[in-house]
């Protein structure tokens, strides 16, 4: 099998130097693309038992409803990106995923990433790095709009 160099790779490699075979394990996450067109949620907060995905084109924004109906933009994922992770790994959607352009994915359900992570820990290790790192972004923008003061929370399900 010859590795594919997915847009995944890059965001990985800032962490953790994957072998060949390790590469041949994470491209194997890539086997069911889907596709989504704007203004349609990927993923609704609270839903359970969702695959999340790796983005192959387009972008998408995380978003958070307030009770009155508007949003909050909380962050927006590119190319190569992985919405819907924390979903993955909590069971439930935290917030809501929709694309800001025509986006084409790479499914990835809670079975096949923990398959990877048993068949090659190193990406196991790649993957909750930059997940992260992401998460520690986007903490950062949330207490910068909040300023001094603001709480964050985070609800564990499972």
């Amino acid at each position: 099998m010859s590795v594919l160099h997915t847009p995944f790779e890059p965001n990985l490699g800032a962490f953790v130097a994957l072998s060949n075979q390790q590469l041949i394990v994470l491209d194997q996450l890539h086997s069911r693309r889907k596709a989504f067109v704007p203004g349609r949620d990927m993923i609704h907060e609270g839903q359970v038992d969702r695959s999340a995905c790796i983005l192959a084109s387009g972008w998408v924004c995380s978003d958070k409803l307030f009770p009155g109906g508007t949003r909050h933009i909380v962050d927006f994922q590119i190319l190569g990106d992985f919405p819907g992770l924390r979903s993955l790994l909590l069971c439930t959607a935290d917030h809501n995923i929709e694309p800001i352009a025509p986006v084409q994915t790479s499914e990835v359900q809670k079975a096949d990433l923990l398959d990877a992570f048993k068949s090659a820990p190193r990406v196991a290790t790649a993957v909750l790095r930059a997940a992260s790192r992401d998460e520690a972004m986007v903490a950062e923008h949330l207490v910068d709009i909040g300023g001094p003061g603001t709480t964050l929370t985070m609800k564990v399900c499972c």
